[in-house]
């Protein structure tokens, strides 16, 4: 049972109203000098591992592993008897609509080389980031999964929780890093990957859980 349900909706509130006014106003001024000069910062230091490092954080976003990474992780949750799990792991790859229509619909372009370094090029519009949305309501899904699933292992659900976490983290500084997005691109997708995680949680605590305690 959801606790503290008006709290809950109205952070999902402003959460929505805080993405609504930074779409508007990235679409009215799609390159900003405060986020040329995070991008500035955030590459000072350069090195060979860490543009390895910072790709390899940034591999669980691309085409196609990032459908493949949900489909594998969702079968094993099937596989090990965590069938409703793993549905509700399944309907995360939705959110490649809600990503696509909403960079269509703001059409703001990349950073590019005459602002920034370009460690990757991509092709889809700058805003939001897909990778910070599917970071946040994936690994977010999966940290708040072994919080609830005292069958698993503990080892297991601590050592999935604490990657979780770093990717999470982690993800919105090296999009940053590889030039591939703005900071406000980052913001845009950390919110909207919020906003999709609510309704997620929602339905999935909606029914009573079964779930043996420790």
């Amino acid at each position: 049972m959801i606790k503290n349900k008006k709290l809950l909706l109205t952070i999902l509130f402003l959460l929505i109203i805080s993405f609504i006014i930074l779409s508007f106003y990235i679409a009215k001024h799609p390159v900003l000098p405060f986020d040329v000069n995070v991008s500035l910062d955030v590459q000072k230091y350069q090195t060979a591992w860490l543009d390895k490092l910072m790709l390899a954080i940034s591999f669980f976003g691309e085409l196609p592993w990032s459908l493949l990474s949900v489909l594998v992780v969702a079968a094993i949750f099937y596989y090990k008897n965590y069938k409703r799990e793993s549905y509700f792991i399944a309907s995360v790859l939705c959110s490649g609509l809600i990503i696509l229509c909403i960079k269509n619909i703001i059409n703001r372009p990349r950073p590019t080389s005459f602002y920034v370094r370009l460690v990757e090029v991509n092709r889809f519009q700058s805003f939001p980031s897909g990778h910070v949305l599917s970071y946040v309501l994936f690994f977010g899904f999966l940290i708040i999964l072994m919080q609830r699933l005292k069958t698993i292992p503990k080892n297991l659900r601590n050592a999935i929780t604490y990657v979780s976490v770093f990717l999470v983290v982690m993800i919105a500084p090296s999009r940053i890093y590889l030039g591939a997005h703005w900071f406000t691109d980052t913001v845009g997708g950390f919110l909207l990957g919020l906003i999709c995680l609510f309704p997620l949680c929602y339905y999935y605590f909606k029914k009573p859980d079964n779930v043996v305690p420790n």
